[in-house]
């Protein structure tokens, strides 16, 4: 696996060198720069990217009370992001579990079918003698 490094220079990056319409990372290298602001109106028609995160500069910018605003927002949607994904995890270990026990329910209804001692299904399922002995009576 080879690695590449490139190192970019912001202080070295010339605002008028590369025209602004070509668009890509020399936009963004001028926006984290902190190129004049005449200019990103012509950097934020380009990218729409790039649009937004100079309005959520903006933004943040502004007064303590936004950024505050902002910033209770995004722990909300990370929040959120996290519970749904606990409870994706939480879904799926109760589907595995289900799963597991409808499994194991088949093959005693087999087992007993064929005629096998409860004490070794017992062992071969991992369900206790009373569930194997439910199951043989329904």
């Amino acid at each position: 696996m080879d690695i590449e490094l490139h190192f970019l220079e912001l202080p070295k990056l010339d605002d008028h060198a590369v025209p602004v319409e070509n668009g890509g990372l020399v936009n963004w290298l001028l926006f984290l720069k902190g190129a004049d602001k005449s200019n990103w109106e012509v950097l934020k028609m380009n990218e729409p990217v790039l649009k937004k995160a100079m309005d959520t500069l903006e933004f943040l910018s502004q007064d303590t009370e936004a950024r505050r605003l902002y910033e209770d927002r995004q722990k909300y949607l990370h929040d959120e992001a996290s519970m749904i994904e606990g409870a994706l995890a939480e879904g799926e270990a109760r589907g595995e579990a289900l799963g597991k026990r409808k499994k194991a329910v088949e093959m005693v209804k087999e087992l007993l079918a064929l005629g096998v001692e409860i004490s070794i299904i017992v062992r071969a399922s991992g369900l206790s003698e009373s569930e194997i002995l439910a199951l043989k009576n329904k």
